[in-house]
């Protein structure tokens, strides 16, 4: 049996924790059955993202002409869309495998890994006639990531679905499609495929769409895909049935409200499930072992990230705190340093910021207004529209604003953003609260002018004490006194 420094389960974030480890001369291991860089890489956000910059440029071209740029959408080459974003993600694995391969301290495994006890591995590897092999590592990392969860829905065994997964690389787009969820998942796709030209029906449980958002993000969301797609929330799908290769959805109302809400059928040619993600923990034979989860499957561990088993430590989606790919990439690190250096460094995710991609866009970073209310807090929250800002006008940015929330001492908890470039003007307001800063701490410094950041400005700006403003009124632009 061979034997290891270190033994990552997963190919996607947890391998940098081996490549780490063998910059320092260890021996690692990596045990991947599928393509390398996770489900970011080739079945979440890279190809997701990239399939939706088409959308945006198809979004572009058809309202060109109302900024006096005649241009026509003559038709839009489905196949060839997803063929290229296929190709250039598994190219990205393809070379993240040869890394990997080239680094003669880690050793690829192409296989599914079951533990057999703490710390020793069985290997089922892929490809007839290999049989099962064992290793072993002083330290193990589970980063085996998460799948789509397929909810209970009568009827669903009996018919063929799309996930989260199907959904992205499709030969031909369904002219009508019945999206069953809507969180992050459900309104990205939607909008692709609704600006894309496919009917859409979305159907979610929650009053808004992406309901763990702040509620003027969520309410903005909503009204937005209702511009792409037919939006039922407040519905849940109960049955599901097909005939002569269409699928119909029977959704009922979630409330307990019966002044006329009604069941509802829809009916498609394809149903894509978006129900959120599940941890992968159930294929590891985790009862072989002192690791412990919690009661949907995600592994619990304190905050350096080790689990209760010594030596065995855990990481990105099947620890659950934060289901995104900078996340994982950020508690790689975390546990490098502690197996490494035993540095004792611990999570804190106060200030990860996360995104959406639909249109319009959004960026968050910190507490909501529901989430401080529910826990008492004291707060203060500005509200501050993308027209404050000139380059806001410029881009006719009519429904972005920028959410500014502090404490009574100036402490920042929470900034929420809709509308372009959100995903990358929240990061300004994301180092002010990793350091620890307070809203002077954004509010002082010079923002180019003309920028869309201004209007992340303005809004910290009406929460600071500065008495020598420079911000742009934006109380003139909102209407408000």
């Amino acid at each position: 049996m061979d034997a290891y420094d270190i033994v990552v389960l997963g190919g996607g974030s947890g391998s940098q924790v081996a490549t780490a480890a063998a910059d320092r001369g260890l021996e690692a291991a990596v045990v991947e059955p599928g393509p390398l860089g996770g489900a970011c890489i080739t079945r979440g956000c890279v190809p997701s993202k990239a399939l939706i910059h088409r959308a945006d440029v198809a979004e572009a071209v058809r309202g060109a002409e109302e900024v006096g740029v005649p241009a026509k959408l003559e038709d839009i080459d489905y196949g060839e869309i997803t063929e290229s974003v296929h190709d250039t993600v598994y190219e990205k694995a393809d070379n993240q495998e040869s890394g990997l391969r080239d680094n003669e301290s880690v050793t690829l495994y192409r296989g599914d890994g079951r533990f057999v006890d703490d710390r020793t591995i069985e290997i089922e590897l892929n490809g007839e006639g290999n049989g099962p092999q064992r290793i072993r590592g002083d330290t193990v990392v589970i980063a085996v990531g998460g799948r789509p969860m397929v909810p209970p829905i009568d009827g669903l065994e009996d018919i063929d679905f799309l996930t989260s997964d199907d959904a992205l690389f499709l030969e031909d787009r369904p002219d009508e499609l019945v999206i069953v969820g809507g969180g992050y998942i459900g309104a990205e796709l939607g909008y692709f495929f609704g600006a894309l030209g496919a009917d859409v029906s979305i159907v979610g449980r929650s009053d808004q769409l992406v309901p763990r958002e702040d509620d003027d993000v969520s309410g903005i969301v909503t009204e937005s895909l209702e511009t792409y797609c037919d939006v039922y929330t407040g519905y849940e799908a109960g049955s599901v049935a097909e005939t002569d290769g269409r699928v119909t959805v029977t959704a009922e109302p979630t409330g307990d409200d019966e002044s006329g809400d009604d069941t509802v059928e829809l009916t498609a040619d394809e149903l894509l499930l978006a129900t959120g993600r599940r941890p992968n923990t159930d294929t590891l034979d985790l009862e072989a072992t002192g690791v412990e989860t919690d009661e949907t499957g995600y592994v619990e561990t304190d905050d350096r990230l080790e689990t209760a088993a010594d030596g065995v430590w855990a990481l990105g989606d099947v620890v659950g705190e934060q289901p995104f790919k900078h996340a994982a990439d950020d508690e790689s690190k975390i546990v490098a340093a502690n197996v490494l250096d035993d540095a004792g460094k611990t999570i804190d995710s106060e200030a990860m910021p996360h995104a959406i991609f639909t249109s319009p866009r959004v960026a968050s970073v910190g507490r909501t207004e529901g989430e401080l209310e529910d826990a008492g807090r004291e707060y203060e929250a500005v509200t501050v529209p993308y027209g404050a800002a000139p380059m806001g006008m410029i881009l006719e940015a009519d429904d972005g604003f920028v959410k500014a929330i502090a404490g009574p001492d100036g402490e920042i908890l929470g900034c929420h953003i809709v509308g372009p470039q959100a995903s990358t003007m929240i990061h300004e307001v994301v180092v002010a609260m990793d350091g620890g800063g307070t809203v002077d701490d954004v509010a002082e410094p010079v923002h180019v002018h003309p920028a869309l950041n201004e209007v992340v400005y303005a809004a910290f700006d009406e929460l600071s004490d500065s008495k020598y403003s420079t911000a742009p009124d934006w109380r003139d632009v909102s209407g408000e006194d």
